[in-house]
């Protein structure tokens, strides 16, 4: 089987040239269109999260040797956190060669992160199958390049953060609240609002509510932080 150009095209912009194309295509096939003849990426998915986990492991170690555990485990968590992994999907336009079910193709399926996040992985897998974890550790480096060199020294995500912040003052973890839901329910729009036990608050909006939590939860440590 040959690949369609718009998936050849796909194979340029992650550095791979497949020798076996069947494996691309079904990290590209959601379970929303999987039948018996045609799998879903699922298995991929489970093999591509291990395949990037331990390149990333391995590039934070290796470049930064004076880096303890506990500085280096947060930038890896960054790393490979489902958002991390959607955001690289969206700058190569994974979104527009996913194979989906004409359901969540009107639900906006294409733009979704967790949906993204998990066929990202399916196609390291697709890549580590085909070429080998050598091929696998060329294109993941050169994906995540960017962001392995800026990732911070305190990368946690925003929510643990807080929950952190919160616990050291001897106070209950903030509560979400959902405030509103605006757009079309193919795309929708949340409004989290970050609550302290005390009122102390931050809000954000995002086109999902995990995005919006983190948004608002890094909001509310901004505010405290400034005022420390």
């Amino acid at each position: 089987m040959k690949l369609s150009a718009d998936l050849r095209d796909f194979s340029a912009r992650i550095r791979h040239e497949f020798t076996t194309p069947d494996v691309l295509i079904r990290a590209l096939t959601h379970g929303s269109v999987s039948s018996e003849t045609r799998p879903d990426n699922q298995r991929l998915e489970f093999l591509g999260d291990r395949v990037l986990g331990m390149v990333i492991a391995e590039a934070l170690f290796l470049g930064d040797p004076s880096a303890s555990e506990g500085q280096m485990a947060p930038r890896y968590n960054a790393l490979v956190r489902k958002e991390a992994c959607a955001d690289v999907a969206r700058e190569i336009d994974l979104g527009a060669v996913l194979k989906l079910g004409r359901s969540e193709t009107l639900s906006g399926g294409r733009r979704k992160t967790a949906l993204l996040g998990d066929a990202m992985e399916a196609v390291l897998a697709a890549v580590y199958l085909d070429g080998g974890y050598g091929a696998a550790r060329a294109v993941i480096l050169h994906l995540w390049a960017a962001r392995i060199t800026d990732v911070k020294d305190d990368a946690r995500d925003a929510k643990t953060a807080m929950q952190e912040w919160a616990q050291a003052r001897g106070m209950a973890p903030p509560k979400y609240v959902e405030i509103a839901r605006t757009g079309p329910d193919h795309a929708p729009i949340f409004t989290i609002e970050a609550r302290l036990e005390d009122a102390r608050s931050g809000r954000a909006k995002a086109p999902s509510k995990r995005a919006a939590e983190q948004g608002a939860a890094e909001i509310l440590l901004e505010k405290l932080e400034s005022k420390t």
